[in-house]
């Protein structure tokens, strides 16, 4: 078969799915053997990714690429459509990395483990589905398909308030996923022919009017997951009961999917509404990043305060959605694949330390940094990642997003003043909530208390080498960003100009390119 002609991303998806189905009747006991299973499984989907993005996919072409479709329901123009785009790729890497690297932090889980690693593989293809179809109902489907995996495995594996915890996950989520139905449906029988087809849909002329509606309820059900305040509250309790692996999944990949989404539906197919909408996205990502900043200060529960704190960056990918420059679109993407990076670094870590104290409570903790040397230094690594340290992606993500808006053409001098002012507390801020947490847990005088019922060991080596391959791309985008911006450069251009198309002020005006010595905007 002629590797051209190979289904990439078919393959990709099922496999995990399909290996999933064989965990069942794997012989094993103490889950030894199926762990082994899952990592290997991991690694070959991985591997295929990898591969499929060195052969196959070019810089150059904004468009879609590895394209397959097969017919599934002709009748009504469904079909099983996947391909990848300058948007999709990354996170498609992004996704078979992470979960290969939650498979090997879920070496301890001896609970069921049989069905831990059935739900880890399943949610994967799930999980990379969410990123390649290209047909409204399909994404559906697949969307729905990682909630009941979430669910099981923070319901199951998770701490004692885990039942109300992934109630409220599932009826977050699930009630929001409603709005993509209703959105979906009314977007294919629309006019003269059904079809679910992305790109059919998005070359629709829909009325104005309708398509406010269609972006508003795009925009609530991925503003569940992204997540945007106030539809944020079920991230901090789930957060607060998951363990290690889960914790990566959920920020690594989950709240990825609500910015993907809102990219690929919302501004990309719905262009005129989102010249409506853009302005209340800039509002709600500087109430994401303050507020939830503001809010994570009072946490004392370390999960919760690396889960507001992940709330918080997520504001930067709204204010770069709506930028309608180059600049602050690309930041946006960057942005995300940044803090996928950092928030499953951090996580883990959080995993990693209540492994060994056996608590989360900021003011039960102190001076354990004696002890943990490794996981200290691990730990102080990651959170300069996070509060934007230069030389890190996530600096270089919020820089370009901070320029990318302050040099819009599409707003006024004062709201961008305003709104940059706002923008720049909120950096200000990160350093000081991750800067005192390290503070609580690794300086100062030993916990005795803690001292003496807690075996305090340092980072073994599976843990040293997590964090490495989560550092390395943190550190190695930091340092040259065009390592991950040359992917997705063709398409976020692509869709600039046809978001400055749809505003008759920007329409004739060049769009601003992704450097840092962007041109002068006037009013």
């Amino acid at each position: 078969m002629n590797i051209a002609n190979f289904p990439w991303l078919t393959t990709i998806i099922l496999l995990p799915i399909a290996a999933s189905l064989l965990v069942p009747i794997i012989p094993d006991k103490d889950g030894k053997t199926v762990r082994w299973f899952a990592l290997i499984v991991g690694l070959i989907d991985f591997a295929l990714i990898v591969t499929a993005f060195y052969t196959q996919y070019d810089f150059s072409n904004p468009d879609l690429q590895l394209v397959e479709s097969y017919a599934w329901v002709p009748q009504l123009d469904l079909n099983w459509s996947v391909g990848a785009d300058g948007l999709s790729m990354p996170l498609i890497i992004l996704t078979g990395f992470i979960t290969t690297l939650a498979v090997l932090a879920a070496w301890p889980v001896t609970f069921k483990p049989k069905l831990f690693y059935f739900l880890i593989l399943a949610m994967y293809g799930g999980q990379i589905a969410v990123f390649a179809v290209q047909d409204m109902l399909l994404f559906f489907l697949v969307w729905e398909l990682e909630l009941i995996p979430v669910y099981l495995l923070l319901a199951i594996w998770g701490g004692k308030k885990r039942q109300y915890a992934a109630t409220k996950f599932i009826l977050y989520t699930a009630g929001g996923s409603l709005f993509i139905l209703l959105a979906s449906l009314t977007m294919a029988f629309y006019g003269n022919n059904v079809t679910f087809d992305m790109a059919t849909l998005g070359a629709k002329d829909f009325p104005l009017k309708m398509e406010l509606g269609l972006y508003a309820a795009f925009l609530i059900a991925y503003a569940v997951k992204l997540p945007i305040i106030p539809l944020h509250t079920w991230l901090p309790d789930a957060h607060g009961e998951a363990t290690a692996p889960v914790h990566m999944l959920l920020a690594g990949i989950l709240l990825k999917m609500g910015g993907y989404a809102l990219i690929r539906m919302n501004a990309q197919m719905l262009p005129n509404a989102h010249a409506y909408f853009a302005p209340a996205l800039i509002i709600l990502g500087v109430v994401n990043i303050i507020y939830a900043a503001l809010t994570s200060f009072a946490q004392r529960n370390l999960k919760r305060k690396i889960a507001y704190s992940s709330i918080s960056h997520m504001g930067f990918v709204l204010i770069g959605i709506a930028c309608f420059t180059d600049l602050g679109l690309s930041g946006a993407v960057l942005q995300m694949v940044s803090h996928g990076l950092i928030g499953a670094s951090l996580f883990f870590l959080v995993g990693a330390t209540y492994d060994r104290t056996h608590t989360l409570m900021l003011d039960e903790m102190g001076g354990v940094g004696q002890k943990m040397g490794k996981i200290f230094a691990m730990f102080t690594t990651c959170s300069m990642a996070s509060l934007a340290l230069p030389g890190m992606s996530g600096f270089v993500a919020e820089l370009m997003v901070f320029v990318g808006f302050a040099t819009s053409d599409a707003y006024n001098n004062t709201f961008k003043i305003f709104v940059v002012f706002l923008m720049a507390v909120g950096v200000i801020l990160t350093p000081i909530y991750l800067l005192s947490m390290l503070r609580e847990i690794f300086y100062g005088d030993e916990n005795k208390e803690l001292i003496s019922t807690q075996k305090l060991i340092d980072a073994e080596p599976r843990e040293i080498f997590i964090v490495a391959c989560l550092l390395i791309p943190i550190i190695g985008i930091g340092l040259y960003p065009k390592i991950l911006t040359q992917i997705y450069d063709s398409t976020t251009l692509q869709l600039t100009e046809r978001l400055r198309d749809s505003v008759p002020s920007l329409a004739q005006q060049k769009v601003p390119a992704v450097s840092m010595s962007a041109p002068e905007i006037g009013n």
